[in-house]
């Protein structure tokens, strides 16, 4: 389930990067909520929960739902360019028509990408968890308000716990931005390619291993800006809201996973019973093809078909010994396989 970017051309015209303070203070708190997939950010974490007030670590409860699994588009850049402050983006957020505000959040409290979020939604949220209806009712009441109050708290959230370490960051990510920059003067659009679970299809298409489908185009009128993250590590954050830039925020030195495709595939593999005989037989050592046949009483050709599947899914490693084909079983894949799994769906 891919995320499509229409390029109108391969250059890099409409595309920038930019460092921005309410993004990476939005992966902070992100961080804060789920800190078991964001090992990076464990020492900020730890220190955010001994040295910020307690009533200030309970509204960042409260409002966690906005930067949660689906982050709020307005709590990343909602216009392009490569400098900003966080006082400035506060502001944007304040100016934003008030219909765009509450149907923003609404996308981020539901956890769908699109610009409407249908009717019934506080059935709908009542069906995931209170404290998304209580935001939204409180939203219902009194948008203005409800705005006001979140921004009030990001600006006391981030005096208490992040603006004295924003330099620091703020220098890392700068240079980070900078090697980006010289990237997409050489190669163009084509360095979103390189992103963690992302792919060029051709020239004017990359494909973005998301969980949902969607396409967004780039071009003069609607660009798209690149955002690094370091407490945000290992998500790559996609936003491409109507009428507002294409955002994606990607991690610092982050590896590039397995794809969605790829651990469906090896768990697919996996779920034929003769395929986990097969496993058991090569775990410790490796085995030819005429000696597993013989273990599992079938014919070599039968068992070759199968060894096939496991390396098509490469689960297996393959030796050879003169005119002698040996499998061994790729522990380490097998092992990481639930892992594996969880950061596709963190994406």
């Amino acid at each position: 389930m891919p995320v499509t970017l229409l390029l109108p051309s391969p250059d890099s015209n409409s595309i920038t990067v930019g460092v921005s303070p309410l993004a990476e203070l939005s992966a902070c708190l992100h961080a804060l909520d789920e800190p078991g997939h964001h090992p990076a950010a464990a020492r900020w974490v730890a220190r955010a929960h001994t040295e910020i007030d307690e009533d200030l670590l309970v509204r960042a409860t409260a409002w966690a739902p906005l930067w949660s699994a689906f982050r709020a588009r307005y709590l990343l850049p909602l216009s392009p360019g490569r400098a900003r402050s966080l006082a400035g983006e506060l502001a944007e957020i304040e100016a934003l028509p008030i219909g765009d505000f509450t149907a923003m959040t609404l996308q981020a409290l539901i956890g769908k990408n699109g610009a409407g979020v249908g009717e019934n939604v506080l059935h709908r949220l009542r069906l995931i968890s209170s404290s998304r209806v209580e935001l939204g009712t409180r939203l219902y009441d009194d948008p203005q308000g409800f705005r006001r109050e979140l921004t009030a708290f990001l600006e006391a959230f981030a005096a208490a716990a992040f603006d004295a370490e924003w330099p620091a960051l703020r220098a890392a990510l700068a240079a980070e931005a900078a090697v980006r920059e010289r990237a997409l003067d050489q190669r163009g659009a084509m360095v979103i390619a390189d992103f963690p679970a992302a792919r060029a299809v051709d020239r004017r298409r990359i494909v973005l291993d998301k969980l949902y489908n969607a396409t967004a185009r780039i071009d003069a009128d609607r660009p798209c800006l690149l955002v690094p993250t370091l407490h945000g590590r290992p998500h790559l954050v996609v936003k491409h809201y109507p009428g507002y830039p294409v955002v994606i925020q990607y991690g610092v030195g982050t590896s590039a996973g397995p794809s969605l495709e790829t651990a469906r595939h090896r768990l697919a593999v996996l779920q034929d019973p003769t395929r986990l005989k097969l496993c058991y037989a090569i775990l410790r050592n490796p085995v030819a093809t005429a000696e597993l046949a013989t273990q599992l009483g079938m014919t070599a050709p039968q068992v070759s078909r199968h060894l096939r599947k496991l390396r098509e899914a490469q689960l297996v490693h393959v030796h050879r010994r003169g005119s002698v084909v040996y499998y061994q079983l790729d522990a380490e894949a097998i092992e990481r396989l639930g892992s594996d799994l969880l950061s596709v769906l963190h994406r």
